[in-house]
């Protein structure tokens, strides 16, 4: 373990950059520091700076490790150096956030050396906060879809792009899925480019039904891959280009060409093999900032499509979405391996029915909470005999995140 006052500095282009615990170790499988995540950060920065460079975004810090939740801070610490800006986000709730914002190798180093491990900036510059000039496709597969499906709805997603007028750019998400970028001349509101990209995702599903979908509710979805069209809403972000993922083996959200998507592997990059790529090859998304268009197309679709159908309500005067899926709820808790913990006690006394779900069935949901996440599972149990469907029984795991959560 690194002592406490063993820091360095660092002189990055003129600026002193000091890294606390050099030696501490980030991802304990292959080994690697956090000096060394810092260090991967300034060999990627000039793709890292063009995904997350001067734009606002939260700071989400990894202080207890890769094995616990991340917790999520808005705003910029009054502490930070002369080489990291602020923009200030206003929303329509009537609050508002100071977000850090990075132009900068030093700045990079500085945000690692708090505890990020993925840049989390939204999809405006900090000239101008209200004009979004980036499309966000996020293409998330339900569990038991396969790589090679996801990569299916991508060349979808690309032609429905492309017949719009706009050029995407893919990248491996860190996760199971992929992440298309379009850039925008930043013209359109919010509220526009959600509109948007409701229609995009909608437009995917059509041209390719049973493989994609628009569905908002989880439930909804079977074993396919969700185009999350929320992704481009005000309050969201997404872990830019280049960012380190909190998994075991430190992957890494890889920008790749469409030449080569049919044939990698989101587990082919982490820290040490996407360094060393863009030592050999740089970025796929050099040219991404020479491609912004327009979202006139997918706006005049959304026209010719009329509002997407909404879910029924319940009858009891709440107002609220009555889902059409059997559903019971399992857990509620802060981690997420208690949540699962809780799934599997659920499962144990109800082990007869086990076989007839599907992967897609279990559904478990991050929630995000004032400064952090918590977990919620569900079941479907559309597969299982109605006769044999266990009914709503009290939580295995009872968290309450709005009374907890300071």
């Amino acid at each position: 373990m690194a002592k406490k006052d063993d820091a360095v500095t660092l002189d990055i282009d003129g600026h002193e950059v000091r890294v606390s615990s050099p030696g501490k170790i980030v991802f304990p499988e292959p080994g690697i520091t956090k000096l060394e995540l810092v260090e991967y950060y300034l060999a990627v920065a000039e793709g890292a700076l063009r995904g997350a460079g001067d734009r606002p975004m939260v700071l989400k810090r990894f202080v207890k490790g890769i094995d616990a939740e991340a917790f999520f801070q808005k705003r910029v610490p009054e502490n930070r150096p002369d080489f990291v800006s602020s923009a200030t986000l206003r929303y329509a709730s009537g609050t508002s956030a100071e977000e850090a914002v990075i132009t900068d190798a030093a700045g990079l180093a500085w945000i690692v050396n708090l505890g990020c491990l993925d840049l989390n900036p939204h999809p405006v510059r900090a000239g101008d906060l209200d004009h979004p000039d980036e499309l966000r496709i996020d293409l998330d597969p339900m569990p038991g879809v396969e790589w090679s499906q996801i990569v299916d709805v991508a060349f979808v997603a690309r032609d429905v792009l492309a017949d719009c007028g706009l050029i995407g750019w893919p990248k491996t998400s860190g996760s199971r899925g992929i992440h298309i970028l379009a850039r925008l001349e930043p013209r359109w509101e919010y509220a526009e480019l959600r509109r948007a990209a409701q229609t995009f995702a909608r437009e995917v599903e059509n041209r390719a039904p049973g493989l994609a979908t628009a569905h908002w509710w989880k439930e909804e979805r079977g074993e396919s891959v969700f185009v999350d069209f929320n992704q481009n809403a005000k309050d969201r972000t997404v872990a830019s280009a280049y960012s380190v993922r909190p998994l075991p083996d430190a992957r890494v959200s890889t920008p790749v060409g469409w030449d080569e998507l049919r044939t990698v592997r989101p587990d082919e990059f982490t820290v040490p093999t996407v360094r060393a790529r863009f030592g050999e090859r740089g970025d796929a998304h050099a040219r991404i900032d020479d491609a912004a268009g327009s979202l006139d197309q997918l706006l005049a679709l959304a026209d010719e499509m009329g509002p997407a159908d909404k879910a029924p309500r319940s009858g009891d005067g709440s107002g609220r979405r009555q889902s059409v899926m059997p559903l019971v709820e399992i857990s509620r808790a802060a981690t997420k391996n208690e949540a699962l913990a809780g799934l599997e006690t659920w499962k144990a006394r109800h082990a007869a029915i086990v076989p007839h779900l599907t992967p897609a069935d279990v559904l478990v949901d991050g929630m995000r909470g004032s400064s952090s996440l918590w977990y919620r599972v569900r079941v479907n149990l559309q597969h299982v005999p109605e006769g044999d469907r266990p009914a709503q029984e009290r939580l295995e795991v009872d968290y309450d995140p709005w009374t907890r959560q300071s």
